[in-house]
């Protein structure tokens, strides 16, 4: 679990294929002291496993599924990548909840400078936007932002001065792919609407009776 504040921005060493996809290097010297073998760590908001680790940076091992949904396929050695390590019970949750499973990729459709920050905007696939509220949150290469408004094509969020020099975002481009990861809530809430059909292995298949309604909530005692 992470809460989309990144600590360090860190640059990638080195991508070198293996069987199963890229083992991919990353410099990382202000955290890395804080990083141990087998500890789960969010790469532009993707969740990966540290499998090696030196004086420097660390090593993790991205396998197919990992880069059919996410942009980690498309690194390259001297890209500057959003880093947050996994998040301790007794830390101060300054973002949202952010698991670090990616659903999609979306493109940047504009980054506007407006004085020392930015307005950003992002197109993200039709099954996504539906996740997307206005003053909602989620998280772009694993950077917990607010949604300023939404748009035809997705959202647009003002990204403040700090956020732009702490992270990658304001190094992007129109047309560049990022990960996005919408709000766990809003899933839950679908889940629960939707209800399912017992006994089915696809825990996605919708219930015909429905899942919750008004009407079970007023039998429920709620009014």
């Amino acid at each position: 679990m992470f809460t989309g504040i990144v600590e360090q921005t860190g640059c990638v060493r080195q991508m070198r294929r293996i069987t199963a996809g890229f083992e991919i290097w990353i410099d990382c010297p202000q955290i890395i002291d804080g990083i141990a073998l087998s500890d789960s760590v969010a790469v532009d908001g993707v969740c990966q496993t540290v499998t090696r680790r030196d004086g420097h940076g660390f090593a993790i091992q991205a396998v197919a599924e990992t880069l059919e949904k996410t942009t980690l396929g498309s690194l390259r050695a001297g890209r500057s990548v959003n880093l947050e390590r996994s998040l301790r019970p007794s830390d101060r949750i300054g973002g949202h909840f952010v698991q670090g499973h990616i659903q999609g990729t979306g493109t940047v459709v504009a980054l506007t400078a407006r004085g020392e920050g930015y307005l950003f905007a992002v197109q993200i696939p039709d099954q996504l936007r539906r996740y997307v509220v206005r003053e909602g949150s989620i998280a772009v290469d694993g950077v917990s932002l607010t949604i300023a408004a939404i748009t035809a094509e997705g959202f647009s969020i003002n990204l403040i001065p700090y956020s732009a020099g702490a992270t990658t975002l304001s190094s992007r481009r129109v047309g560049d792919a990022v990960n996005i990861e919408v709000d766990i809530i809003g899933r839950y809430v679908e889940r629960l609407l939707q209800g399912y059909v017992p006994g089915t292995a696809d825990a996605s298949v919708a219930n015909p009776a429905g899942g919750l309604t008004a009407e079970r909530l007023i039998q429920w005692g709620y009014q």
